[in-house]
């Protein structure tokens, strides 16, 4: 899973991003710092692994990941190619969801590209730049599907109806993902690599003083209204708090979070919200040589999820054995886990869940 972490000029996206992955990316006061993109590997926060690796005594504990990349930033006119236009644009593409880091503190020494704070203003003007770049894609495609669509085709004219129906959206200034999909219209969708299809974050970058309670920021409140408007997320994070945090020795940073009043620090909910945000689970497997999380789409069912461990795991599937992870804690072990009945024996048809604590069984 790849998030892009992107925004206007100076918004506190590279340092965001340096918080996040404990990265080095450069971050300064100028436009366009960050020109080719940061790439970093994000462990996915999970305490169950913490205490399943002390039941099992495992030799080592591997957790999910996300890969966050820090884009750079975005001016107007980026879909005609300003600033790095095209190039900032095709960065997107290549990724899964997008982490839209907002401006929200005041600081006359960090320059604002508009001059201002005006988060609203800020969202609106790399929305349409997607939108507007989504638009050109769009009609390119439809000048060859319409051709298609000629030759009464089921798929050649469901294309062309299907792209119709996203272009009318993009001239109402409406992200694609405002069109009502099918199911079938979501997985055609997804072939034309638009950007506002894309789900989003919006990450509200607060002052230091507003991070105990983020709603007395007037800036926060009018994107969190946004973000609920559009069906969207927020999360409130001070950059300059998490990367104090980030680089602090391991003991200090929980005397750092006491001192900022940081319960669970908003990378965290960040992190695990961008793992919600497509539709992401995680089952576990637990023994002496490793604990580990395994990332899977919501529905996945048990075969498929045994190949993300091997292909022959899938290809061989027998059984699952599995225990749901409360039920295994509540019990002490899985011995005991077995003689209340708590492990199940589930089979192909089985969809699997999250926190799934599970033995595959099969023979190839």
């Amino acid at each position: 899973m790849k998030l892009g972490v992107v925004g206007l000029p100076n918004v506190g996206k590279s340092t965001i991003f340096n918080a996040l992955t404990s990265n080095k990316a450069e971050s300064a006061n100028y436009p366009f710092c960050t020109i080719e993109p940061n790439v970093g590997i994000v462990a996915v926060p999970d305490e169950r692994l913490d205490v399943l690796t002390k039941m099992y005594n495992s030799k080592r504990t591997v957790p999910a990941s996300i890969e966050f990349v820090d884009i750079a930033g975005i001016v107007k006119g980026a879909s005609q190619g300003e600033g790095l236009g095209n190039k900032f644009l095709s960065h997107i593409r290549e990724t899964d969801a997008i982490i839209h880091v907002v401006r929200c503190f005041q600081d006359s020494t960090i320059i604002h590209v508009e001059g201002d704070v005006n988060p609203i203003r800020d969202i609106e003007t790399i929305n349409l730049e997607l939108i507007l770049a989504d638009l050109e894609s769009v009609n390119k495609r439809l000048d060859k599907a319409s051709k298609q669509a000629k030759t009464g085709t089921k798929d050649a004219v469901k294309e062309y109806n299907l792209l119709l129906a996203i272009k009318a959206e993009l001239e109402k200034e409406k992200p694609a993902r405002s069109c009502k999909f099918t199911a079938d219209e979501y997985e055609l969708a997804k072939t034309f690599f638009l950007l506002t299809t894309k789900p989003t974050i919006y990450c509200a970058n607060i002052a230091e003083g507003d991070i105990s309670n983020p709603s007395n920021n007037p800036h926060f409140v009018a994107v969190a209204k946004k973000a609920e408007q559009e069906d969207n997320t927020v999360i409130a994070v001070s950059g300059k708090i998490e990367e104090e945090i980030a680089q602090a020795p391991e003991n200090e940073k929980n005397e750092l979070r006491e001192l900022y009043c940081i319960k669970d620090s908003g990378l965290n909910q960040l992190i695990k919200a961008s793992y919600n945000l497509l539709g992401l689970i995680s089952f576990l497997t637990a023994g002496e040589q490793e604990t580990r999380a395994w990332t899977i789409i919501k529905g996945t069912k048990a075969p498929q999820a045994a190949g993300k461990i091997h292909t022959d795991f899938e290809r061989g599937f027998i059984k699952a054995e599995i225990v749901a992870y409360a039920d295994l804690i509540s019990a002490g072990s899985m011995l005991k886990a077995k003689e209340l009945g708590k492990v199940r024996s589930e089979g192909k048809e089985y969809v699997m869940k999250d926190g799934d604590v599970t033995l595959f069984r099969f023979n190839v």
